[in-house]
This record gives C-alpha cells, structure tokens and sequence, in this order.
C-alpha cells in the first residue's frame, strides 16, 4: 500500500512540476561586420554558450565577406566584376537570383548592375566621383540585369565593363543567412539584426518583437537615439532603406547613395525612408531599395498592387514636414511617435 501511494504521489509530484512554465531566458551578443554593427537576441540553448555562438556567427560572417563584399579584393563578386576566373559561391548564387526577382518584379527599379553608376558618383569603395553628363550614355549601356545570367554555375556577362553592386540587397541576405543557422541549431525564438536589418522569430515573454523605426535626419548616426514609430513583428524580417546617412553635398546639391538604374543619377525624391516587412530579409532590403528610386505615389501603387509587401514610408510634404503612410494591413501592428 505505501508503494502505491509513493508511486501516486511521485506521478503528481511529476505531473505539477511538468505544468509548472519556467520563464525563457535570453541571452544576446553583438559586433561589427560589413561595416556596421551587430547585434543578436535569442533564447538560451543548452550546452550553446553566447561566446561559442559568437565565433560561429563571426566565422560565417567571414565566409560571406569572402563572397559579396565590394571591399574585400579577393572575394568572388570583386574578382568577377574585374573578369577573372571566380566560380560563384551558393551565397553569390542565391543573392544574385533574389536580386533578378527583385528587379522583375519592380520593373527594373533595383537592378545590381548598377556597379559603374556607383563607383562613378563616388558611392564605392573608392569614394571618388569621376560621373559627368558626357560619360552617362555610355555607362548606362552597361546597366540592366538582361545583360548578365548564371549559366552552368558561372556569371556570363555580354560586356565585361559590367559590374556588380550588392550592396542593397547583401546586409539583407547576411540576415537571412544567420536565420537558418540559428533554425539548424533548434533556437525557436530569436531577434538577429544587422546594420539595421532585422528578422525575428518567435516572441520573447511572450511578446511581438518590438523593432524601432528611426527618424529621417540627415546625418544621424546613432540609430535608436530619435525614433519615429515602433513596429511589432515576428516570423518576418524588416529593412529600411534612407537617403539621410549616405550622401554627399557638391555644390549646394545633395546626392544621395541609392541610384536610379534607369536614368542613372542619383535618386531624387520626397521619401525620405522606405521601411519593408517581409517574409525575408533580402527581399526586404531590396524592395526597400527600390521604393527610394521610386517616390512615394510609384512605392505606395507598387505596395497596393503586391500585397506580400507591408510598408511604412515617411516622406516630405509641400512644406518640408514629415508625413507617413503605412501599409492598411500594418493598423494595430505600428505605433508612431508623432510627426512634427
């Protein structure tokens, strides 16, 4: 008899700490690649330490520099924008592929081949402007992704003036890439954001993740530091593409980072910052890109029309004040700040 009410009592004793929800503990890291900043939320994992998961972060991190960064000579993108002999890597691969949907799908308003454009107003990494009227038709007959293709696992490109820029779409993709390794390590609730680009899975005590929206001011450095609305996600990815931290003033005239593909100068419009939420963090990117050359009543109809896209936009009014729009399917998801 006594056995038998041990063995019920340990049942209850099992059942009771079973039903019993320890709260989740979050560990987080940070750092500098591409350079930028940073910096990754998650919840702990057994037997992973945050200093083990940092030196896997950072070795793959290495890796990806190795393969689409425009400052690193001897990665595969720089190597065949100079025409050498460089077999594309699976990260090469993929964000050239992204970057062709992206590029399709808004009508040639993201384009990667813009390479010679940056590198000519001095957004490269040689920063030295050399642009002028009478060099603009003939860069421009470098630019359009009709021109490049993969072809048995090499980029095949029909003038070798041609050059590749990924920028726009490759901080996006980094995010991605530290995504599915978190996913492979089992880690089911996670933040990881890089430069600003952001994707979350999961909650954390049980909340959206909250992802803050900084305010267009031209120069500002220090994001976090004056914000313009609080967006909550999960199991999404967010990127913001502004022309307030890249530009040059030459004359009087400010030139922004982000070029037109299609007309080739610099993109020149009242959005000020183009905020995306998909269901990856290159897209996002990308299409954040291409809603700067677009403006505001172009990125608005092009969100209208595909829906897979939720946005929030701020631009400048008639009387150069801040205004927004956002996505009808963002309400209860947003909070702003105030516009002043």
């Amino acid at each position: 008899m006594k056995r038998k009410f041990l063995l019920l009592y340990l049942l209850f004793l099992f059942s009771a700490c079973g039903c019993r929800h320890e709260p989740a503990v979050f560990d987080s890291f940070s750092g500098y690649t591409q350079g930028t900043t940073y910096s990754i939320v998650y919840q702990s994992k057994r037997n992973i330490t945050p200093e083990v998961l940092k030196a896997s972060v950072e070795v793959i991190f290495a890796k990806f520099d190795m393969s689409l960064s425009l400052y690193k000579d001897s990665s595969i993108i720089s190597r065949i924008n100079r025409n050498e002999n460089a077999v594309p890597d699976s990260f090469f691969t993929e964000v050239f592929r992204k970057s062709a949907i992206v590029s399709g799908i808004t009508g040639g308003y993201f384009d990667i081949t813009v390479g010679p454009l940056v590198e000519a107003w001095g957004f490269g990494p040689d920063a030295h402007k050399t642009f002028s009227e009478s060099k603009r038709d003939s860069l421009m007959e470098f630019i359009g992704m009709d021109k490049v293709s993969l072809v048995n696992g090499r980029l095949v490109k029909s003038d070798p003036g041609i050059k590749l820029d990924v920028n726009a779409i490759a901080q996006g993709f980094s995010v991605d890439v530290i995504c599915r390794y978190f996913d492979k390590l089992g880690i089911g609730n996670y933040l990881v954001e890089i430069g600003g680009e952001v994707r979350a899975k999961g909650k954390r005590d049980g909340n959206l993740w909250r992802i803050g929206i900084d305010r267009p001011t031209d120069n500002s450095m220090s994001p976090g530091e004056d914000l313009e609305a609080i967006i909550r996600i999960t199991d999404k990815a967010l990127a913001t593409s502004g022309n307030y931290r890249k530009f040059y003033i030459e004359n009087g005239v400010k030139y922004s980072h982000t070029i037109d593909p299609l007309t080739g100068y610099p993109a020149k419009n009242t959005l000020l910052s183009a905020t995306i939420i998909a269901d990856d963090c290159a897209m996002a990117d990308g299409i954040a890109t291409a809603c700067m050359v677009m403006g505001k009543d172009k990125s608005i109809e092009f969100l209208n029309n595909n829906h897979q896209f939720r946005a929030y936009l701020i631009f400048s009014n008639d009387k150069g004040n801040y205004e927004t729009w956002f996505s009808p399917s963002m309400e209860g998801q947003i909070s702003e700040t105030g516009i002043e």
